[in-house]
């Protein structure tokens, strides 16, 4: 009886147990909360940032695409609202859609170059020697750091008509008739000039992002692979390409979006022409808006720009989801 009563009072004297107390005492419930607003106060300022220098103009823009506002209108301080005229005239007639047209074309050609090169060479740079790859890398982030003006004008007079290199190179080889050849004469050949230009600027940030991605294979995945008799492009499918290949997705996302809105190229080599037959959506919003002097127009234009390049990246988006989806 004198066990129990001692092990019956000491129990008492100890109190309720330590698992049976709520974790943290009182005040952890408080802290948590606190704790939990830390990530968003963190992110304040970025949003704040973002509603400043993105929302309000977005705003602004969609304000202006529905009022009449042209030259007249600036003068006078006239603030004349037309509804969706303006979207009703760009939709109605025929050159907004095939303008839509090119802009997706364009986009897919360069981003499937653009990937298809960067992706070969960030390979190769995984394959190189610490020299070689750090020469290499030298000369993609030159081209990468280069700014968007003065590449253009590089190849403007690499392919300028009387004196450029590109025709005086081709004239020395034989091809006598690209001696005074127009390269800016023609769609075709402008949008080549162009392309070439948008796949040489974009290549690195493919090739170097590719390269980070591959240092983080784990060596021990292609040994398994030798052991079970895998060559090199056996190796590739099964082991390298599928760990890359979120990386590839992601980079083809921001391409497609940084080429859709590539502005200062094609309107620096050629203004659009010849006939504004190499406008693309960006291009065209800014000749209709300010060139033509139809502000609101080229609002809605602008507005509608937004639009193509949230569906196009929507359904990308939804196709890449699939295809997780179906692995799973």
């Amino acid at each position: 009886m004198s066990v129990q009563t001692e092990q019956a009072d000491s129990v008492h004297r100890a109190g309720p147990r330590k698992e049976d107390a709520p974790p943290g005492g009182p005040a952890a419930a408080p802290r948590r909360r606190a704790g939990s607003a830390g990530p968003y106060l963190l992110l304040l300022p970025a949003l704040l940032a973002t509603v400043v220098l993105l929302g309000y103009p977005l705003v602004k823009n969609g304000m202006l695409s529905f009022q009449n506002l042209n030259p007249r209108q600036l003068i006078l301080h006239l603030t004349e609202w037309n509804g969706f005229s303006n979207y009703q005239d760009v939709l109605g007639g025929s050159d907004f859609w095939k303008v839509v047209e090119r802009s997706i074309f364009f986009t897919a050609a360069n981003v499937v170059l653009i990937m298809v090169f960067g992706a070969l060479i960030g390979l190769l740079l995984a394959r190189l020697g610490k020299k070689m790859r750090l020469l290499l890398m030298l000369g993609l982030v030159l081209a990468w750091a280069m700014p968007i003006i003065a590449a253009t004008t590089v190849y403007q007079w690499l392919f300028a008509q009387r004196f450029g290199v590109v025709n005086y190179v081709l004239d020395a080889l034989g091809w006598h008739s690209m001696a005074a050849y127009n390269w800016t004469g023609g769609q075709f050949s402008t949008f080549s000039v162009v392309t070439l230009l948008i796949v040489w600027q974009s290549i690195p940030f493919v090739a170097i992002n590719l390269y980070a991605a591959s240092t983080t294979i784990p060596k021990e995945l292609y040994e398994a692979a030798s052991l079970d008799g895998a060559g090199t492009w056996k190796s590739f499918t099964s082991v390298t390409f599928p760990f890359l290949k979120p990386f590839l997705l992601a980079t083809t996302f921001l391409e497609v979006i940084w080429v859709f809105k590539s502005f200062a190229q094609l309107f620096a080599i050629n203004g659009g022409g010849p006939d504004r037959l190499t406008e693309t959506l960006p291009v065209y919003a800014f000749v209709e808006g300010v060139g033509n002097q139809h502000f609101g127009m080229g609002a809605a234009i602008s507005f509608l720009t937004i639009i193509v390049l949230l569906a196009l990246t929507g359904y990308y988006l939804r196709t890449v989801l699939k295809q997780e989806e179906d692995e799973l």
